[in-house]
């Protein structure tokens, strides 16, 4: 059964090892734990039987709230584990004071943007370039949600 708690600092070397499955320009643990020690950051690890499985990192400020980021280890996917996290981490902004949340999302990766869709996410914007992959630069799709409904 998967089990989602808060993350804290000394998991950041669990959560940049997931980085490190789901991402060509991923974090490292010290980024990850300096995040998780700023003021607003707050996050959300799911393990299935003690073993990683996602993680979400979310900043708030004010009445805005931004995912920062959102993994599932590939052996994982397709298993609602993105839906638990971004739930839990839509949960904790609202419930900060958050009134909309903003992410972005590589164009080239439809089955993350079918799952912001899906929890009410919208395009916004658009970033050309944003992303760098080895075949060349990806924009990143800028999405926004209201909490308020």
């Amino acid at each position: 059964m998967i089990a989602v708690r808060p993350a804290r600092p000394d998991d950041a070397e669990r959560l940049s090892n997931l980085h490190i499955e789901g991402f060509d320009d991923a974090w490292s643990a010290v980024a990850i734990a300096d995040l998780l020690r700023s003021t607003g950051v707050f996050g959300f690890i799911a393990e299935l039987d003690s073993k990683p499985a996602g993680f979400i990192l979310c900043r708030q400020a004010a009445d805005e709230a931004e995912v920062l980021t959102i993994v599932t280890a590939p052996a994982f996917r397709r298993r609602g584990i993105g839906d638990d996290l971004l739930h839990h981490g839509l949960a904790a902004a609202l419930a900060g004071g958050a009134t909309s949340v903003f992410l972005e999302v590589a164009e080239d990766n439809p089955g993350a943007e079918a799952l912001y869709r899906a929890q009410g996410f919208g395009a916004v914007g658009r970033r050309p370039g944003y992303y760098l992959r080895a075949s060349g630069a990806v924009a990143a799709l800028i999405m926004r949600r209201d909490l308020n409904r």
